[in-house]
């Protein structure tokens, strides 16, 4: 790539990396996006998406992505299919590393690198993905509509994503770990005057059932050793998510809980010329279109910040 730094670097490529890109691109920035070892982000892991403005047909998340990545490649965006696993944003020109070693010089950078879902990690959860098992209701509840339906966590989004259910479905079971719910009072005493959403405490999730698709879920109550089976067509887990941030650890202002930071009403972080969009940054709303929007403001404010300080 020469010597010369790059305007902007993007990390990570799903539906904000993408964006940004195709913004970034069409600014003249001249963006290099590295997509990481899971081009595409979540998305690639997700089958009908039917809550994207512009596909009234609804659309697999993987050719949504392969669509995205399209129209950012239009534009002239330079798409590395690598890992970047290391950076530096000690000096006024910023340096990332790809896995193999490679330093890469930019004036911006724009962090596009998402969060991962926490799961069980039980192998009925993982064969029926997509069929019948979700980490988001808000995103696949829709296709549940009028079946009972099942829920584990015990949040404040686990809570949220109950109440979403529980105005679709006629009945929501909620399995809870412990003897008590980590929500916050108020989101507690909603779920709990729901009439349709039944709280199972002290229980946990020893399989789903289903050969093709979820037809049920067999749970152990931990205090009593008992075990049942609850007829459910679709089941949802929603016990946190875990931001891919480790990286940023170092130079990035970021929450407890690894989320990172940015100025308000801006995707600025603490280090001038780094961007932060998408569910690195995200933990409350988590969707495809929010994460493309931030990532189109992030170009925006790379573009500014670039001319700001005379570069372009």
């Amino acid at each position: 790539m020469g010597t010369e730094p790059l305007k902007t670097v993007i990390v990570g490529s799903g539906p904000a990396g993408y964006t940004a890109a195709i913004y970034a691109a069409r600014a003249n920035l001249n963006p290099v996006l590295y997509t990481g070892k899971e081009p595409g982000g979540q998305l690639m892991i997700t089958t009908d998406v039917e809550n994207f403005p512009g596909y009234p047909e609804g659309i697999q998340g993987p050719a949504m992505m392969e669509d995205l990545r399209k129209q950012a490649e239009r534009f002239n965006t330079e798409v590395k299919y690598e890992l970047i696993d290391r950076v530096d944003f000690s000096g006024p020109v910023h340096k990332v590393y790809t896995e193999s070693g490679e330093e890469i010089a930019a004036h911006t950078v724009i962090i596009s690198t998402g969060a991962t879902a926490r799961w069980l990690g039980i192998e009925s959860e993982q064969r029926l993905m997509n069929n019948g098992v979700s980490a988001c209701a808000v995103c696949d509840g829709f296709f549940y509509r009028g079946k009972p339906t099942a829920i584990v966590g015990a949040g404040d989004s686990a809570c949220e994503e109950a109440l979403y259910l529980s105005n679709l479905c006629p009945e929501v079971h909620m399995f809870v770990r412990r003897d008590e719910m980590r929500a916050s009072a108020i989101m507690q005493e909603r779920v709990k005057k729901q009439k349709n959403i039944h709280i199972y405490w002290n229980t946990e999730t020893e399989e789903v059932l289903g050969d093709e698709f979820v037809t049920g879920v067999r749970v152990k109550n931990n205090q009593t050793g008992e075990t049942q089976e609850i007829a459910v067509d679709g089941f949802f887990v929603a016990i946190g998510h875990i931001p891919n941030t480790k990286m940023f650890g170092d130079w990035i202002d970021m929450e407890d809980t690894g989320y990172l930071m940015h100025h308000p009403n801006s995707t600025k972080t603490n280090i001038p010329g780094v961007f932060v969009s998408g569910d690195a940054a995200d933990h409350v709303y988590r969707q495809a279109i929010t994460a493309a929007g931030t990532g189109c403001m992030a170009a925006l404010d790379a573009e500014r910040y670039l001319g700001e300080t005379g570069i372009i």
